[in-house]
């Protein structure tokens, strides 16, 4: 059941549910139930859940990404950046986040399913710099949308993508940034019911 749900909802994102990466979600699954005997990484621990609220609801953003380097702000245990990498291996992604269990277990999953092209930081996004800066933002439960781009925009390359998965329609956080560039784009993530959005900001060229 959680094997066609899987396949059948990466088809239906558009992606091919190639075995080798389909296996990938699979280790990564049971590595998530393996860590969480010890920390408490995630609350979502059936499998079918699983599927439908971190893997897919990760993977419904693919056609937004811009660029070969993206930033995961507030990985948490690895979403959306740990799926994402496992369809797009040629596009190099940082995961980031200030906790250091779930930075631990990003780097352990990222060993085991041999994903060369994620780096996992440990460090709060104000205080993280590095060069070339980002094509793409992505944060996810992180957050206000406001306060997210704030704090992060100093990583965001001139003309890239600043993407904030949220739920409901964020009407009152969408006041925050009314003046700068930014669309909002309902998400559909196979067998959720739950409304999904994507708010995309545009970092203004120049800056």
């Amino acid at each position: 059941m959680a094997d066609t749900l899987l396949t059948s909802g990466v088809s239906f994102l558009g992606l091919k549910p190639d075995p080798g990466r389909i296996g990938k979600i699979q280790l990564l699954h049971r590595g998530l139930l393996r860590w969480n005997r010890v920390y408490n990484l995630t609350k979502v621990e059936d499998e079918a859940e699983f599927i439908t609220k971190h893997v897919l609801d990760s993977l419904s953003i693919h056609p937004y990404l811009s660029g070969q380097r993206i930033l995961d702000v507030g990985t948490g245990a690895g979403f959306p950046g740990l799926p994402l990498a496992i369809f797009f291996p040629e596009i190099r992604f940082v995961l980031l986040d200030a906790v250091g269990k779930k930075i631990r277990f990003v780097r352990q999953m990222a060993l085991e399913l041999g994903l060369s092209n994620v780096s996992a930081v440990h460090q709060r996004i104000e205080h993280y710099a590095v060069t070339p800066r980002f094509d793409t933002i992505i944060t996810r439960a992180f957050a206000d949308v406001g306060s997210s781009f704030f704090r992060s925009r100093h990583l965001l390359e001139p003309g890239g993508r600043f993407l904030a998965m949220k739920g409901r329609y964020p009407s009152q956080e969408l006041d925050a940034i009314d003046e700068l560039p930014h669309r909002v784009s309902p998400l559909t993530v196979p067998g959720l019911k739950a409304e999904r959005h994507l708010i995309e900001i545009t970092e203004p060229e120049g800056t």
